[in-house]
């Protein structure tokens, strides 16, 4: 065995030993965030969120995604005649409902996942573009390591 051979060798650990470790270290995020992901879940298929029109004559509970679980009307909404301005003040309703429906789904979200993952800038924007930019600039960052 040459010494250039064994020095080599010993290089070859060191970088085996600093990838191992980096290893763990993410796979070690994997499964907290994983475990996280699952908590998650759990919360976000809890999630109601319910809103009165400011007259209190309609009451609108909606999911995480923003979907109508039950509207409520008192029977004061009777008094009313008027089916194009009860219509809006239930369209209104629903509408406060899931705003603030999609804004706990995004206080739920934040709190599990890793900052500067780009998933909370997605939340706020909807933009897929975005989020897959932010991806493709990941991947073409570990091929250009290679």
């Amino acid at each position: 065995m040459t010494g250039g051979a064994a020095v080599g060798e010993q290089a070859d650990r060191s970088v085996n030993r600093e990838l191992r470790a980096r290893f763990d270290d993410v796979y070690g995020q994997y499964q907290q965030l994983r475990s996280g992901l699952d908590t998650l879940q759990t919360r976000l298929t809890a999630l109601r969120v319910t809103r009165r029109s400011a007259d209190g004559q309609v009451i609108a509970t909606v999911g995480a995604q923003g979907q109508v679980i039950e509207v409520e009307l008192t029977s004061a909404i009777y008094r009313e005649r008027d089916a194009g301005a009860l219509g809006r003040k239930i369209t209104e309703t629903i509408r406060a409902a899931s705003t603030a429906a999609a804004e706990a789904t995004r206080d739920l979200v934040a709190e599990s996942m890793p900052a500067g993952s780009g998933t909370m800038d997605f939340l706020k924007t909807g933009d897929y573009a975005a989020l897959l930019g932010r991806a493709d600039a990941v991947l073409g960052k570990g091929e250009a390591e290679r």
